[in-house]
């Protein structure tokens, strides 16, 4: 089934390809209704909208999900729900396809609702407590901007089609697109994981590896960010605009500190697909939606090539996530690890590798642009935190010796999963150049003066340096103190974000409900209630049950009694 798959995926992928090479180049879009059904005067129709960025994206979500499928028969070979898995995975790709292509809201509701049930199905896929921890977390966090949606579709009533492409511009100073444009930021910041709604990203690692590339590069935490380029109109010059960047710039720096901090092979990866989430979120705020678009779809390459890469090495250290006990893994995988090197290095914008070209771009553009200081710094901060956790993941993982136990089987020999790597290593490497020729025929005019275009290649160097730093074994001292347990305790676990965002929202509710069962439940309403009624039934019944137990005396008695009675009655007339 793996294999039909990739081969039905990856012919769908090069037909869409070519299709959004012609319908960019020839600034060509087709707009589709389909009546489903017509009922007298009543009828359901789908819209369906087809341009090159529709296009573009559904041939990188079908590349990548194509070649993780082909991971996936190695991968997963030892399992023996495959086919299972793999039907999840393409009900997966088909919601996806659903949200990337319908300008309609209830159509779109569809796909993002999809993605949210089959991610819960997905994030506890190997069935344990923490897994269903994961999962419960990320679905109730998905489920907040499920219902912003539903709100928005209900204000959309005010407008009389649930087509917002047709009057987004028109009505865009209006008092109900501006709370239609609140409530599709908030659905939009839930499912990519902004701040505070971060904490279920780390958490979903409980998946499978192959489901994590897919998921962290191309699908669910890049559909906020697709619904709001098409909402872009919104948040020019508006204060929801000016919130989003403060917000995405926080979660990108704060994704970025905590990424230093943790050991676990799969979150820090997680936590960079997060810092790149603000990136694309705060430059899209600004209003410059075509670079976050470019990024959107360099970004899901080199990810999904970390994952695989992360995937490879987890599986032939036995299932071990932890960093401190990987090292010189160069020597035993040679292929492997260069794979994973080149991801890394396109993820810190190593000149002429697939992500330099969208995050230079971005940080020039922000450079160039009128913006506050705060968010400046925000952004380049954070370059340079990217650039430091991917340095001393690279120094954990490929220098030194290995430092788990003796007997180990490391090799290079899942020819498999390398195939389904060399594919997106390819494009990791190329994929930036083409896609940033073909998006930007004309390049934008950038005038900096010469140490404002080397701040960028600046912060990146010290942000390496830093990172090899910290991790060193002879700055003790500095490792020590950048390990002391309130401060990494801190930052590693995302300004405490998850145990807000658990215990914080949970805690206050369920001592009020603990407190209203004790003295409700169990207290005023069972003594008016059940425990009254109970005592009152109880008194009645032993009352009946003496006057049957002495029917024959209380017969007699009362025959005795009514014959006074009369005898009385007859005396008094």
């Amino acid at each position: 089934m793996c294999s039909i798959s990739f081969l039905i995926l990856f012919s769908i992928m090069i037909n869409l390809f070519i299709f959004s090479l012609k319908f960019l180049l020839s600034d060509y879009c087709i707009f589709l209704e389909w009546e489903v059904i017509s009922l007298n005067s009543s009828s359901i129709v789908m819209t369906i909208l087809f341009d090159w960025m529709s296009l573009l994206f559904m041939s990188f979500v079908l590349l990548i999900a194509s070649l993780v499928i082909y991971y996936s028969k190695e991968y997963m070979s030892g399992d023996i729900n495959m086919n299972r898995f793999i039907m999840l995975v393409l009900m997966f790709v088909l919601s996806m396809m659903l949200l990337i292509i319908s300008p309609n809201m209830i159509s779109i509701l569809l796909g993002w609702d999809g993605l949210g049930l089959i991610s819960y199905c997905l994030v506890i896929y190997f069935q344990n407590v923490k897994s269903y921890n994961a999962g419960m977390l990320t679905a109730l966090s998905n489920r907040i901007g499920d219902v912003a949606f539903l709100l928005a579709i209900a204000w959309m009533l005010n407008y009389g089609s649930w087509n917002y492409i047709f009057y987004l511009e028109l009505m865009k100073n209006s008092i109900e697109m501006e709370v239609i444009g609140g409530l599709m930021v908030l659905a939009a910041m839930t499912k990519s994981a902004q701040i505070p709604f971060s904490s279920w990203l780390p958490a979903a690692m409980a998946a499978p590896t192959p489901v994590s590339a897919l998921v962290h590069s191309s699908t669910l935490v890049t559909a906020g960010v697709y619904l709001l380029i098409r909402f872009n109109i919104l948040l020019n010059n508006s204060f929801l605009g000016q919130l989003l960047l403060l917000l995405s710039g926080l979660t990108m720096f704060m994704a970025g500190l905590g990424a230093n901090f943790e050991f676990d092979l799969k979150k820090i990866i997680a936590l960079s697909t997060l810092s790149q989430l603000g990136l694309m979120m705060s430059i899209l705020s600004m209003g410059f939606y075509k670079l976050a678009f470019f990024h959107l779809l360099t970004h899901a390459l080199f990810k999904a090539l970390l994952f695989m890469c992360a995937g490879a090495i987890i599986h032939n250290m036995q299932n071990s996530q932890d960093i401190r006990l990987m090292g010189g893994l160069g020597v035993y995988m040679p292929l492997s690890t260069s794979c994973f090197n080149v991801a890394n290095l396109a993820l810190c914008g190593m000149p002429f590798l697939a992500g330099f070209y969208s995050k230079d771009m971005i940080l020039e553009i922000v450079s160039l642009s009128y913006i506050n200081f705060f968010s400046f710094f925000l952004y380049f901060f954070s370059t340079g935190l990217t650039v430091c956790y991917s340095f001393r993941l690279i120094y954990y993982s490929m220098t030194g010796e290995l430092n788990c136990g003796s007997l180990n089987m490391l090799s290079d020999e899942g020819w498999i999963m390398l195939r389904g790597m060399s594919g997106l290593l390819i494009m990791s490497i190329i994929g930036g150049s083409i896609l940033s020729w073909l998006i930007f025929p004309t390049p934008y005019m950038i005038c900096l003066p010469m140490y404002m275009k080397l701040l960028t290649l600046f912060v990146c160097i010290i942000g390496g340096l830093m990172g090899y730093l910290i991790s060193h074994v002879s700055l003790f001292h500095l490792n020590k103190s950048f390990n002391n347990y309130l401060v990494s305790y801190f930052f590693g676990s995302m300004w405490f974000m998850p145990y807000i965002c658990t215990y914080g929202i949970i805690n206050f509710p369920l001592n009020l409900g603990g407190l209203v069962y004790k003295s409700f439940d169990q207290g005023w309403s069972e003594f008016l209630g059940g425990q009254n009624l109970y005592n009152s039934l109880i008194k009645f019944s032993n009352w009946n049950f003496f006057f049957h137990n002495n029917n024959l005396k209380i017969y007699l008695l009362l025959f005795v009694l009514w014959i006074t009675f009369l005898f009385s009655f007859f005396l008094l007339f």
